[in-house]
């Protein structure tokens, strides 16, 4: 589930890969409804990113095309969406299991619909359109917010970039849905509207990107630590990883 950033923002194989771009959309006004401006990242975050990434993509008309590239990505705006949903769907089935597994992930099979597209085990019918694949999104982003939100807090499963707990995994989860929100809209051509909430992005910052400086705006911050942006006198990551596992347990 998240091998490493590399230049272009993309990662390599595993369910639950996160990828950037360059720059990003206006820095202006916070949306709401996260839960919260400090503390843990909790499952209403999860429901929060998922429901703006939706909403936001639902002004895409039918026509746009879903086959441009997504942002700096090599993967086009559906396949991003598909892998979106993917993430979320792994992230949940890590938690699963009555005994998650500690050193491997669950065992679905994973395929690529084409020799550089992600590895996913969620695909979604082409014939359904974009509203079908919206949905997709949607439902697996709800598995992940109801797992999150019923398992206990000392319940740990594996991810290659630490052992997580059910707040780590919301974190990931937030993560992959804003930044490739960002990525698909720059391919669409939408726009983000809104900015994503501040102090949403400050807690999955401190959650999972302790390196990240911690006096810039926090949206740009989440941008420039998933190698998708500059910040000034910091140049765009062209390699990036975040900690999955809580702050006393990680190894770096």
């Amino acid at each position: 589930m998240h091998e490493a950033g590399t230049a272009d923002g993309s990662v390599t194989d595993g369910p639950g890969v996160g990828d950037p771009g360059v720059g990003g959309p206006g820095v202006g006004g916070a949306c709401t409804g996260a839960s919260g401006t400090s503390g843990s990242v909790t499952a209403d975050d999860v429901e929060y990113a998922v429901r703006l990434a939706v909403a936001t993509l639902r002004r895409a008309a039918a026509a746009s095309n879903w086959n441009a590239k997504a942002g700096s990505l090599e993967w086009d705006c559906w396949e991003t969406v598909e892998h979106l949903a993917d993430d979320l769907f792994s992230y949940a089935a890590q938690l699963g299991p009555q005994s998650p597994p500690s050193d491997t992930h669950v065992p679905f099979a994973w395929t690529r619909r084409r020799p550089d597209g992600p590895a996913n085990v969620v695909f979604v019918d082409r014939a359904a359109g974009p509203a079908g694949l919206l949905q997709v999104l949607e439902a697996c982003g709800a598995l992940l917010t109801a797992v999150v939100r019923t398992t206990p807090p000392t319940v740990r499963s594996h991810h290659v970039f630490g052992a997580a707990d059910p707040e780590g995994f919301a974190a990931m989860g937030v993560v992959e849905t804003l930044v490739h929100l960002h990525d698909v809209t720059e391919g669409l051509g939408l726009g983000l509207g809104s900015t994503p909430e501040a102090g949403l992005c400050d807690r999955v910052l401190t959650r999972l990107f302790p390196d990240a400086p911690t006096d810039t705006a926090r949206w740009p911050t989440l941008l420039w630590a998933t190698g998708r942006a500059e910040l000034p006198g910091r140049p765009r990551l062209t390699q990036w990883r975040w900690y999955g596992a809580p702050a006393d347990e990680r190894q770096r």
